[in-house]
């Protein structure tokens, strides 16, 4: 037993021995005591929102590469840089074949193809039976005489079952938006943002049934206008004020839309970006993007710069950038700010995400 305990001894003491060495390392004046680092830097999401593509391969359109060879659209995006998809899904939709379908079967179904084709997948709920933006957020058919506690689970309930579904599928979508481009609010009149009380209730009710699906997804709140600095302002102090509770400040960046060329607003939407990210200490993502697809030159040199503008946020909070439906060729689609060819092939413009 004596034998035992001096062998103990003597390994106590040569453990403390090379406690003490390990420590013995002076720190010099510039040495950080309790350094904080940055953020770990992640893989920049570039991406597309595909929402037609489903129709379109229903109706027969075929997309092909450069070279003339057939490929799947999705192959075609992966080939030039993108490796996001986002994808809208709405409640009841009809069949049309721009407006329409959408619904969270057909959503899961591309889902799933995005996900065996190596991509990472953003769901953006626009919660309404058709298109939701600044202009009309209409509240889906069958929600459309309940009250807004009725409503308050409706959000909740469309939300848990679409990522549920998801989930049983074997996708977890990475990014989620509640609401899509929301600046005057969503489920209109009682989710207007002029009653922003009632607007916070109905967005913490989509994150909290994000969150009950899978904590480790990111909420993305949306509205349009990148550049507009003031109205970014004035929405989320109110969110801030009301406790909206997400993760990611969403833009649409559309320079069509502002009449004027990009190189006229693209400094302004750099600086709205990295002041949502120190202001509010959130992440930044602009989820939509676009250019006339007639002007090529002018739509891969906007895009470049837009996507410089969110890899240069501090302390790597600019997440990424989304076309929103560059596969959407005009004869098909009647889009103007698609980014394909009338022969079926993508236009050279979206070699901007492959050359960053």
């Amino acid at each position: 037993m004596k034998r035992f305990k001096n062998i103990l001894k003597w390994a106590f003491l040569l453990a403390l021995a090379l406690n003490i060495c390990s420590c013995s390392h002076a720190q010099t004046p510039s040495e950080n005591p309790n350094p904080t680092p940055n953020p770990a830097p992640s893989v920049f999401a570039k991406g597309a929102d595909v929402g037609w593509l489903a129709q379109m391969e229903a109706t027969g359109y075929h997309f092909y590469d450069s070279d003339g060879s057939e490929k799947d659209c999705l192959q075609l995006l992966k080939d030039r840089g993108m490796n996001t998809i986002r994808l809208r899904v709405w409640v009841n939709p009809s069949t049309d074949k721009t407006n329409g379908h959408c619904s969270k079967e057909e959503t899961v179904a591309m889902a799933i193809r995005a996900k065996n084709m190596g991509m990472r997948v953003m769901i953006d709920f626009h919660y309404s039976d058709s298109w939701a933006d600044p202009s009309k957020q209409n509240k889906p058919a069958a929600w459309a005489n309940h009250t807004f506690a009725e409503l308050l689970n409706d959000v909740y309930n469309h939300t848990f079952d679409v990522l549920t579904s998801l989930k049983t599928a074997g996708v977890t979508p990475e990014w989620v938006q509640i609401g899509n481009e929301i600046p005057g609010g969503m489920l209109w009149p009682e989710g207007s943002s002029t009653n922003y009380g009632q607007l916070a209730q109905l967005l913490n009710k989509g994150y909290d049934a994000t969150k009950a699906v899978d904590s480790s997804i990111k909420v993305v709140v949306h509205i349009d206008e990148g550049n507009n600095n003031s109205k970014f302002r004035w929405f989320f102090d109110y969110a801030t004020a009301y406790q909206v509770k997400y993760d990611v400040i969403g833009m649409s960046y559309y320079p069509f839309w502002l009449n004027s060329d990009y190189t006229v607003t693209i400094q302004n939407l750099s600086a709205n970006l990295n002041d949502m990210a120190s202001r509010y200490n959130k992440e930044v993502m602009v989820v939509e993007v676009g250019g006339d697809y007639t002007l090529i030159q002018n739509t891969h040199d906007m895009l470049v710069a837009v996507i410089n503008a969110v890899k240069n946020v501090p302390n790597n909070k600019g997440l990424g950038v989304i076309y929103w439906e560059p596969e959407g060729e005009k004869g098909w689609s009647g889009y103007q700010l698609n980014c394909w060819q009338s022969n079926g092939k993508p236009s050279i413009a979206l070699n901007a995400f492959l050359e960053n």
